[in-house]
């Protein structure tokens, strides 16, 4: 596929969403968890058909994928970069931090405020830009969502984007308090 504006649909799938003055997105996104190999580790078993699905996502006029540098780890992140860098302008990169993959492939949290910012600086390094869309705290678990406060974890984020890194923020598996705190802090 060409990533040209000629090949994509006029009409987003789903219509659009509009989730800032300067952030509209297709309705349906692209999860691009499942590019990495089994488990969300490792490579896939072809690489070229994953960055072959990307390019079709976005001829087909999905404007934002949903990744993380956890994915593989880094995996999805360079297929994402190789099947679409330079990005089309209306291309959006949403990524999570607040996790690692351990050697074993396990997935360990991951909040500390300065591992947090270097997880941002990793993701931008691995897609290849210098400013990513949106970052979302990934809180949460399969448990359920906490109490616990998100200050200085969503604080260190708010610094990234005051430094011009991140445009958007946002969370993942947060409680309506965590949200109400986060708000207050970056709005």
């Amino acid at each position: 596929t060409s990533l040209g504006t000629e090949n994509r649909m006029t009409t987003s799938l789903g219509g659009n969403l509009t989730l800032a003055p300067d952030l509209t997105i297709s309705r349906m996104g692209y999860g691009a968890m499942q590019l990495a190999g089994p488990g969300v580790f490792g490579e896939p078993a072809n690489r070229a058909e994953a960055v072959a699905v990307l390019r079709a996502a976005v001829d087909a006029g999905i404007t934002h994928i949903d990744t993380s540098d956890f994915y593989g780890p880094v995996v999805t992140n360079e297929i994402i970069r190789e099947a679409l860098a330079p990005y089309p302008n209306e291309v959006n990169i949403f990524t999570k931090v607040g996790a690692r993959r351990g050697v074993d492939a396990s997935w360990n949290v991951s909040l500390d405020p300065d591992d947090l910012k270097a997880q941002v600086h990793e993701n931008l390094e691995h897609l290849g830009v210098e400013v990513l869309d949106v970052v979302y705290l990934r809180l949460g678990s399969h448990e359920g969502t906490t109490e616990d406060s998100v200050a200085d974890q969503f604080g260190a984020l708010a610094e990234l984007r005051a430094q011009g890194l991140i445009r958007h923020l946002g969370l993942s598996g947060v409680s309506d308090a965590q949200l109400t705190e986060a708000q207050a802090i970056a709005p």
